[in-house]
């Protein structure tokens, strides 16, 4: 089964968490927690999401560089400059799935276009 969703003036969190529960399979009558459902999802037009310019500036993402004292951080923002609104949106969809086995399995169903 195919969904589409269209971000234009969307808030990010709201069209991710709508992803992942299409993703689980939360809407369909047959959901298992189990199984990964034989669905995927496309979401279009994700530079055009509404972002506040707080939130750009303020929601950081963590990453680590393997060496001592070596946590660093990433603003919204630079995140976006640097990879691109698609990574941001990957991110936000990735936490909102189950953190198991079937997490892989969903997130190769899910096709992001800016």
């Amino acid at each position: 089964m195919q969904h589409t969703i269209d971000a234009t003036g969307k808030k990010l969190g709201r069209v991710a968490s709508e992803a992942a529960k299409l993703l689980m399979g939360k809407n369909l009558a047959s959901f298992v927690r189990h199984k990964t459902p034989a669905v995927s999802v496309t979401i279009t037009n994700v530079s055009k999401l509404s972002i506040s310019e707080d939130k750009r500036k303020d929601k950081k993402y963590p990453f680590f560089s393997g060496y001592q004292g070596g946590l660093r951080f990433e603003t919204l923002g630079a995140l976006g400059k640097r990879r691109g609104y698609k990574e941001i949106m990957l991110h936000a969809v990735k936490g909102m799935l189950p953190n198991n086995k079937l997490r892989p399995g969903m997130m190769k169903k899910l096709r992001i276009t800016e």
